[in-house]
């Protein structure tokens, strides 16, 4: 349990106690501190077990320049010093008193409430990249956010481009895609680039730019280009990022002729359009529960032992196209609007799964923020579960950040409800989308589940590991338990365990596929007997 001021727990601390300490902790820093005049820690949050080794509330009472290497002390000791008299310190760079004596950032506040005893407010974080000279490599990620960005705020009126090289792509390649977007170029899969020219610029000439690319790649190789227009008239901001996400992702896995055969020749209006007229099909196909549910365990990384399963969606091959997949399905439900009645057949199926469970074991079903905000959904997802009444017994609820929740007063009334019945909440992705912590602010959740590609790149990064301890830290303050997907190797899970993260989700627990007979007891790591998952 992270150290409160005044010995509160995040549970029990008063609500305006813990806004505080969200927005405090929401600061871009890994390690807070907060110490008396003297410093003495009287509070600490953020990842100190992965800098340290230990956690955070064992440096409650400790001296402050602890934490610093020896030879930064008598520098970090002045700084305190000054602080009630300049009233902060400034962005300062300081070692750490750890094994690497890793460089950080420290800055503080000098803090003097009312009827409280003054304190030093201490944020310390990794120097910046830019201050290293290291460059972060772009990510499809950061494309499609700044590409969503423009949607949601109605000004997506250029082109995305496209492009695709069949050859070895060189590091001369590679710097050269980057400058000629001016804005955002991502590398999206082997060979293939998405390219956003910066706000308010002009749009590479992706003909120009792919010829260029041609002559750079010699005889035996060839490069193609194409743009997404990124015009959304017409389209509901939903429509819009749906339709996007689902472009990227048909190029990322098909390239410029999938892009083709799929109808984004027309931009992202002209495909919804397009699908718009296949609306009766998926409508048809969800009224049939033309699919089934896999179910994934969901491992306690500490014993081995089960917690819960997850209920993932799979259509009836074929049943869009020979290569559409689930997260196709979803997408495309969503654009049409029939989010809703996916989501509440998907519950309907799982809750009668549910039925044959033993030894206490749930399910856990997505719902998507579209659906939350629904007073319908919520008037008929109630109703299915005073139908069941195992099911309150039997059922998580996983919120999906498909779309920008706008009614969270709706939303969150229905998560109370929700747990007022004894059916836990869990925040899906979390860390994937923009608006994540803020629901971790104005939803209380039991579960939050930190997206895979953090897992993953916690594998590799120092800085990254550091993020996901962070939001560990986080997620703890407010009361919920962390799961972490993607865990596919011993080394993985044991670094999730290391980094506090409660649960595991991945194919070193366990694919997915159809629930056992009996629900097992426990899936050993240690050398004890392990139950099949089907």
């Amino acid at each position: 349990m992270i150290a409160m001021p005044g010995g509160a727990t995040p549970a029990n601390r008063p609500m305006g106690e813990r806004e505080r300490f969200i927005a405090f902790a929401f600061a871009g820093a890994d390690l807070l501190v907060e110490t008396d005049l003297c410093g003495r820690i009287g509070f600490t949050a953020g990842a100190f077990r992965l800098r340290f080794g230990a956690a955070s509330e064992s440096f409650t009472g400790q001296a402050a320049d602890g934490l610093i290497a020896p030879k930064d002390r008598d520098a970090f000791a002045a700084a305190l010093a000054l602080m009630p008299e300049r009233g902060r310190l400034p962005p300062t760079v300081m070692r750490l008193a750890n094994a690497d004596q890793t460089p950080f950032v420290v800055s503080g506040l000098y803090l003097a409430l009312p009827g409280e005893a003054p304190r030093l407010c201490l944020s310390l974080g990794p120097v910046p990249l830019a201050l290293t000279g290291v460059t972060a490599p772009p990510s499809p990620a950061a494309l499609l956010r700044d590409a969503e960005a423009r949607l949601r705020a109605g000004a997506a009126t250029g082109q995305l481009g496209l492009i695709e090289v069949r050859g070895t792509v060189t590091p001369e390649m590679r710097a050269a895609l980057e400058s000629q977007s001016g804005g955002t170029a991502a590398e999206l899969a082997p060979g293939r680039y998405g390219l956003l020219a910066a706000a308010g610029a002009a749009a590479p000439d992706i003909s120009t730019v792919s010829r260029q690319l041609e002559a750079m790649l010699g005889q035996g190789g060839s490069v193609t280009g194409d743009v997404l227009a990124l015009d959304a008239s017409g389209l509901s901001p939903v429509q819009a990022v749906r339709a996007l996400r689902h472009g990227l992702a048909t190029f990322t896995r098909g390239g410029r002729d999938g892009l083709q055969e799929e109808g984004f020749a027309d931009g992202l209006a002209g495909f919804v359009s397009q699908i718009t007229q296949r609306a009766a099909t998926i409508r048809r196909a969800i009224a049939q529960r033309r699919f089934h549910l896999d179910y994934q365990p969901i491992m306690g990384l500490e014993d081995g032992s089960l917690h819960h399963y997850e209920a993932l969606l799979r259509p009836e091959k074929g049943l869009l196209g020979k290569d559409s997949g689930p997260q196709d399905f979803v997408t495309l439900a969503e654009t049409v609007g029939l989010t809703e009645e996916l989501d509440l057949a998907v519950a309907e199926t799982a809750v009668l799964a549910a039925a044959g469970l033993g030894g206490g074991q749930r399910i856990a079903v997505n719902i998507s923020g579209l659906s939350l905000q629904s007073e319908a959904f919520r008037a008929a997802f109630f109703a299915l579960l005073d139908d069941n009444a195992h099911a309150c017994h039997r059922l998580m609820v996983e919120l999906t950040e498909s779309a920008e929740i706008e009614d969270e007063a709706a939303a969150a009334s229905m998560m109370a409800a929700l747990r007022e019945r004894g059916v836990p909440v869990c925040l899906d992705d979390f860390g994937a989308g923009a608006a994540a912590f803020r629901y971790l602010k104005a939803f209380r959740v039991d579960y939050v589940k930190v997206d895979g590609s953090f897992v993953e790149a916690a594998m590799r990064s120092e800085r990254d590991r550091s993020f996901v301890a962070s939001m560990v830290d986080l997620s703890s303050a407010v009361g919920a338990k962390v799961v972490a997907e993607r865990i596919e190797t011993e080394e993985a899970a044991k670094m999730m365990l290391g980094l506090g993260v409660h649960l595991g989700q991945g194919w070193y627990f366990g694919r997915p596929g159809p629930l056992p007979k009996a629900a097992p007891i426990v899936a050993s790591r240690r050398g004890g007997a392990k139950e099949s998952w089907g």
